[in-house]
């Protein structure tokens, strides 16, 4: 499963994280009463946790529960509330997280900002819908569009400069867990094939700026990383609509994007057949 912008919404099906805490100065507060669409909510979420837990990710699986989304909405139709908004927020993070259907997600995402236009959830629907429509920008047989920015260093950095060269765009961050675990793949890649014309672009993430060159100095990544310091608002990532981490892109000698987001065994081979068919004559 994917690191998302969306934690929290994600969490709750997967039972991997608590709801944001307060902050450490402010004085607790009694949690408010929840309302009815809340625990109903609530309800058929755990519902959905303990499908995924057993293994039933599908869309057919689910179908009972999905049927409950629509049976919640139209219960609640005349309430123009967060809380309503939320059901049908949980509704698009499910098709969008777990069955990985954009059409379907983006679909619940238009119909959340038409339906809740003053709530919270609207605000982020829109922000998730530029981000898809990036993204759709960035699919196989496409150039990656190039920038012109500073590396960690200050030192100039553009993909122009990578020009005949193999190249993998790979937005990570050190706080994310499946872009750690997959950092052992993307390393051996590198020294594999660095000589024979393969390189990395690492766009950090990250917020600290010196548990990022810790890091980098500990593990001994040679490759060239750019950091704003913004996390998730970070400008690169802004401008190509990244709303999960980790995500690559593999290039060819000309920018095109020619493999996606590839995990394990996949990079290397992947990159090995690159590197063959850049030096056919």
């Amino acid at each position: 499963m994917k690191l998302t912008l969306v934690p929290v919404l994600l969490a709750a099906f997967l039972g991997t994280a608590p709801l944001p805490a307060q902050a450490a100065d402010t004085p607790a507060q009694p949690a408010p009463e929840k309302t009815k669409a809340q625990t109903q909510l609530e309800a058929l979420v755990d519902k959905i946790r303990a499908k995924l837990d057993g293994g039933q990710p599908t869309e057919t699986a689910l179908a009972d529960e999905i049927k409950q989304f629509d049976a919640l909405l139209a219960e609640h139709k005349n309430e123009k509330t967060p809380d309503v908004a939320q059901i049908l927020m949980m509704k698009a993070t499910l098709y969008l997280e777990v069955f990985e259907n954009e059409a379907k997600g983006t679909e619940l995402l238009e119909q959340l900002r038409k339906d809740f236009p003053d709530t919270p959830q609207a605000s982020f629907a829109a922000t998730m819908i530029s981000s898809l429509q990036k993204q759709a920008s960035l699919a196989v047989g496409k150039t990656f569009p190039d920038f012109q920015e500073k590396d960690l260093d200050g030192q100039p950095l553009s993909l122009a400069n990578y020009k005949g060269k193999v190249v993998l765009v790979d937005f990570w961050a050190t706080w994310c867990g499946p872009c750690l675990s997959e950092l052992p793949n993307v390393q051996a890649a590198y020294r594999k094939h660095h000589d024979r014309g393969f390189d990395i672009v690492g766009i950090s993430l990250d917020s600290d700026r010196e548990k990022l060159t810790n890091f980098i100095k500990q593990k001994e990544l040679p490759w060239k990383q750019y950091f704003d310091g913004q996390g998730w608002k970070t400008k690169l990532a802004q401008d190509y609509g990244i709303n999960s981490i980790p995500a690559t892109y593999l290039l060819d000698g000309t920018g095109k994007i020619i493999a996606r987001n590839l995990r394990g065994p996949a990079l290397d081979t992947a990159v090995a057949e690159a590197l063959a068919a850049a030096a056919k004559p």
